[in-house]
């Protein structure tokens, strides 16, 4: 019920560092073209870092941690037409035979299973604005609360509530770092106006809290690690705010709910920004990348 690559299994097996790496953002997130040449930068990214990368996808029904160059294919094809699996969708698609690339939830999930501890993404999914009336909050905060694994990412998308996203965070016990920052990201911006609880300035120091919270709680949950979109590609604000507003008028208007709402926001930010948007996801999720190599590299060392 799981492949994982050969590669991946022989560095787990000599517990090298590996770094898990969602295929939501290629086959959804990113256009077509480009999503496929940011899975070999991802993936070279982890490698000049010094760890393993472990692209995980569903295909024909089989969890698989690691894709070939011809699996990645498929998944940044249009065509192939791949689901977007949450970890509740993992039973169904394995059952039926279908194919799709995992959300945060999804990849956490497998990666977890496989024995890989640190995840690499460009954002997490959080509590939606209106959730006191749809009840719209994401599978990915419920994941990392019960699933220990350290997730890197550059916050939340601003479109979501991002003080109760924090809240619920807190409740769920999930130790929030701001990698080099006292300040949350919101994706796109490098502030979203609020405070990180902690503040590591280094992968050593990242790793030494991840340790830590491992063995001090047994079944800990996940740690969320936040790290800015890089300064020279964070997008204008007056910019990013304009297309965010007319964004939220799209989804209300054509009625756009649940796992359908980022694809959709995202696609009328890389319409509408002249390039900026795609520009600030590809360097965020790529800092990312190598953020979470370096951590994994600083966990995977013998204890000083």
């Amino acid at each position: 019920m799981l492949r994982v690559a050969d590669e991946v299994a022989a560095a787990l097996a000599e517990a090298r560092p590996v770094v898990a790496l969602e295929s939501t953002l290629l086959a959804h997130g990113l256009p077509e073209g480009r999503n496929r040449e940011v899975a070999d930068e991802l993936e070279r990214a982890v490698r000049a870092a010094g760890a393993v990368p472990a692209t995980i996808a569903v295909l024909d029904g089989v969890p698989r941690v690691g894709l070939s160059g011809a699996e990645l294919d498929r998944v940044c094809d249009r065509r192939a037409g791949l689901l977007k699996l949450s970890r509740r969708d993992l039973g169904p698609a394995l059952a039926l035979g279908r194919s799709g690339a995992t959300t945060v939830a999804g990849t956490a999930s497998l990666a977890h299973r496989a024995g890989v501890g640190v995840f690499a993404t460009g954002g997490l999914g959080g509590v939606h604005r209106d959730a006191s009336v749809t009840w719209d909050v994401s599978a990915d905060l419920d994941v990392l609360a019960d699933t220990p694994v350290l997730v890197v990412c550059s916050g939340v998308k601003s479109v979501l509530d991002v003080p109760a996203t924090l809240e619920l965070l807190e409740t769920r016990s999930v130790p929030v770092l701001g990698y080099r920052t006292e300040r949350f990201p919101a994706f796109y911006l490098r502030d979203s106006g609020l405070e990180v609880p902690w503040r590591v300035d280094s992968p050593a120091e990242a790793a030494s809290v991840v340790a830590a919270h491992r063995a001090s709680v047994p079944g800990s949950a996940g740690v969320l690690l936040v790290n800015p979109v890089p300064a020279e590609h964070e997008m204008d604000r007056y910019l990013h705010d304009r297309l965010l507003a007319e964004g939220e008028k799209a989804l209300r208007e054509r009625g756009v709910r649940g796992k359908a709402v980022t694809p959709v926001l995202l696609a009328h930010f890389h319409e509408h920004s002249g390039g900026a948007s795609l520009a600030a996801n590809v360097a965020l999720v790529l800092a990312n990348a190598t953020l979470a190599a370096e951590v994994a590299v600083a966990l995977a060392a013998p204890p000083s």
